[in-house]
């Protein structure tokens, strides 16, 4: 049975750590579905769409090494249930991974039929830096049914709150920044040069 691993995320922006996430799925399962999403548990600053045009980017940026990744916006539900029923009419009998940070492992319990959704997916439980995996978290999850696994590598200590209250721009890729700056996101206000600009200067 073929494998999709199912990547929803805030993606507010997107960041190496993201890319690292992908990089990593690609090489385990057969396909990663990504899309940007709206969780109902966060404030986002970005527009969606702009965080859909951004994780494109990222994802483009990946083609060469990596062809089994692609954007599905029409997965972009608040509900991961409403989710996996879209990724079900679009990969019949196929075995779906659910991809998810240790930041929201604690909330998981309170999502929206988290029972029915834990019959129908294996979780996949990645480790954020500062959001350090709890042995009863995952039980928790699994006395609901669920069947958990930890993702075995290390993400890179980077985070879009990073970019978004400190403007580090070195845990996001050229692309993206330059993304950022054409479309004045983040109060990207100060004078700035596009890759572009920059290697013809």
């Amino acid at each position: 049975m073929n494998t999709v691993a199912l990547f929803g995320t805030s993606a507010d922006p997107p960041t190496h750590g993201h890319r690292a996430i992908l990089e990593w799925l690609s090489q385990y399962y057969d396909y990663v579905a990504v899309w940007a999403s709206n969780n109902p548990f966060k404030d986002h600053q970005t527009p969606l769409d702009h965080r859909l045009a951004m994780l494109e980017l990222l994802i483009e940026d990946l083609k060469e090494g990596y062809d089994n990744i692609g954007l599905y916006p029409q997965l972009g539900y608040s509900r991961s249930l409403e989710s996996v029923h879209v990724a079900r009419q679009l990969w019949p009998e196929t075995q779906f991974i659910l991809v998810v940070g240790s930041d929201l492992i604690a909330q998981m319990p309170k999502w929206y039929q988290i029972k029915t959704l834990l019959q129908q997916v294996e979780v996949l439980i990645v480790e954020r830096s500062g959001y350090a995996i709890a042995s009863e978290q995952v039980q928790a999850l699994t006395e609901l049914g669920g069947k958990v696994a930890i993702a075995d590598f290390d993400v890179p200590p980077v985070s879009s709150t990073a970019y978004r209250e400190r403007k580090e721009t070195q845990v996001i890729t050229p692309p993206i920044q330059d993304y950022i700056h054409r479309e004045q996101l983040y109060h990207a206000r100060e004078p700035f040069q596009t890759n572009s600009q920059r290697a013809v200067s």
